[in-house]
């Protein structure tokens, strides 16, 4: 993707999440964390194909915020939802809708369909 691109995508993304006061990021990782709580982190880098150290910069952050707990039982480190994270839910989800539509009114719906697809199989294909 050019950087042109992306700079663009991040612009309506994050005017899309301003709502909730979280960067697309966050966001998304507490979304994952609300649909599985007691995930690790390590299922949560895999999931967002971020480098481990970045989920455990986003999971400080959201935990300042209140919105994330760890717990730890030996090694591992599960991650969980606070009670203001899952009042959060139906808020993060219209934003999600919002950035689909933001997008697709400039694209056209079978353009940012076409290019969603395309970025995933290329993603795919591409290493960590």
């Amino acid at each position: 993707m050019s950087n042109a691109l992306a700079r663009k995508i991040e612009k309506i993304a994050r005017n899309a999440w301003n709502k909730v006061n979280l960067s697309p990021s966050h966001a998304y990782l507490l979304m994952l964390v609300i649909d599985n709580p007691g995930v690790q982190p390590m299922a949560l880098s895999e999931e967002l194909q971020l480098q481990p150290s970045t989920i455990t910069r986003l999971i400080e952050k959201l935990e300042l915020k209140k919105l994330l707990v760890r717990t730890y039982e030996g090694k591992v480190t599960n991650v969980y939802p606070t009670p203001k994270a899952k009042i959060m839910l139906p808020k993060l989800k219209q934003c999600v809708t919002d950035f689909y539509q933001s997008y697709s009114a400039i694209l056209g719906k079978d353009e940012s369909t076409k290019l969603v697809n395309s970025m995933n199989r290329i993603a795919d294909k591409l290493p960590v």
